[in-house]
């Protein structure tokens, strides 16, 4: 029983192993964990966490403000009544006591504080939101890496099975003494050169997949299929998050500004104070007691009157700040855009040529393998067209691979 046990759960081990193998990984499902996997992404909790407590609390603006107010002093003198039997009162006087403001009109200052927090969190969320375009780069790298490198092993292993049907033909001919033994050994010496391509770009490719496992936080490895993307459905426009960090950057000068017309705004408030001490209000008394008092209250700064125009001039300079940061964000990025479209022109031109080089290539290849059947040629030319035609192949492959990269980094960088 223990037996069957063990077979069994080395049958399930392996079944799982397999169904995961079997389950292609997509370059968007890469995008997507690569994102949560990334340590900086943890800040934009923080950041929103922050935004409401920040905006919480400019809202308590508010409520009453309460304040706790304690004073003991000495006095050189105090007020006498020149009459008989007049109280006495002490130049050490002592207050303590509480008083609450209540905001009645700030003239929207209040508003404008909580609209400033919000969009200073915006600004900061957006600002991480661009830092991550680097890791949709590094997913593009490794991600067609992988796929490259297992194009080159699909051509290495047609390449190896045309050298292998040589190598019978040569093994036969040679049998029948119509070959040279160094035939045989030409072709052979070609199978182990394509076996040691194999080594390497296994290696390579267990780097970049080790890599791309890091990246993502996934248990990948190079059993772990990757499939090929779908081609792009069109070149976008420009549509990065940058563009919102700017507009976001000058909303928040826009509120500053209604901040200067606040501060230049009466504001109105009514307040209450009780305190218990000595002196009373009752002046004449000496005793201590309590006393208090309620009103309103109305105040109107204007010492912003000496600086607001300079305010109002920097408020512009920083929007045209940002506005020349703007242009040339994308005037850089349109450079970038243009380069890639021209990328993406020039593989999808060579790939047109690749089809009509790899089907004369193959069909030399087909006459050097006819050739070699019947003696014509030697083994070293037969290798000769063999190599021409899984070297026209792969050029192909790679030029495909490297067309849906640029197309795919043309995406990234236009913000689609």
């Amino acid at each position: 029983m223990k037996k069957i046990s063990i077979i069994a759960f080395l049958l399930l081990t392996t079944c799982i192993t397999h169904a995961q193998a079997l389950q292609a990984v997509s370059i968007d499902s890469c995008y997507t964990w690569a994102k949560q996997a990334y340590p900086l992404i943890r800040q934009k909790g923080l950041i929103e966490k922050t935004r409401d407590f920040t905006v919480e609390n400019a809202a308590k603006g508010y409520l009453p403000q309460i304040n706790v107010t304690g004073q003991a002093t000495y006095q050189s003198d105090v007020v006498s009544f020149p009459l008989p039997g007049a109280p006495v009162l002490s130049k050490d006087q002592y207050k303590i006591g509480l008083e609450i403001n209540q905001s009645i009109y700030d003239g929207g200052q209040i508003r404008n504080n909580k609209e400033t927090q919000r969009l200073n969190a915006n600004i900061q969320d957006q600002s991480l939101e661009v830092n991550l375009y680097t890791v949709r780069d590094r997913v593009n790298q490794l991600y067609f890496g992988i796929l490259l490198i297992d194009e080159q092993a699909r051509q290495n292993a047609l390449r190896k099975s045309d050298i292998q049907n040589g190598l019978d033909k040569v093994n036969a001919a040679y049998a029948n003494g119509t070959a040279y033994r160094s035939s045989v050994d030409e072709l052979k010496a070609e199978i182990v050169a394509a076996e040691q391509t194999d080594v390497e770009l296994q290696s390579n490719k267990k780097a970049y997949v080790a890599m791309l496992a890091l990246l993502t936080n996934k248990l990948l490895d190079t059993n772990t299929a990757f499939s090929v993307p779908a081609q792009p459905t069109s070149l976008a426009e420009i549509n990065r998050l940058e563009l919102k960090l700017y507009d976001a950057q000058k909303k928040i000068y826009d509120v500053q500004a209604q901040q200067l017309k606040t501060n230049l705004t009466p504001k109105l408030g009514a307040f209450a104070q009780g305190y218990y001490g000595r002196p009373t209000y009752n002046i004449v008394d000496n005793n201590f007691g309590l006393f208090g008092l309620v009103g309103v209250r109305l105040t109107w700064p204007l010492n912003g009157l000496y600086t607001n125009s300079n305010d109002k001039a920097l408020l512009n300079i920083n929007r045209q700040n940002v506005d020349v940061q703007k242009e040339t964000f994308l005037f850089n990025t349109n450079i970038t855009l243009t380069q890639q479209s021209a990328e993406a022109a020039k593989y999808q031109a060579l790939l047109t040529k690749d089809e009509t080089i790899v089907d004369l290539r193959t069909s030399v290849k087909a006459a050097a393998n006819a050739q070699l059947t019947n003696g014509v040629i030697t083994s070293h030319d037969f290798i000769t067209k063999v190599n021409d035609e899984n070297r026209a192949r792969l050029n192909m492959a790679v030029h495909r691979i490297q067309l849906l990269q640029s197309e795919y980094n043309y995406k990234n960088t236009s913000g689609n």
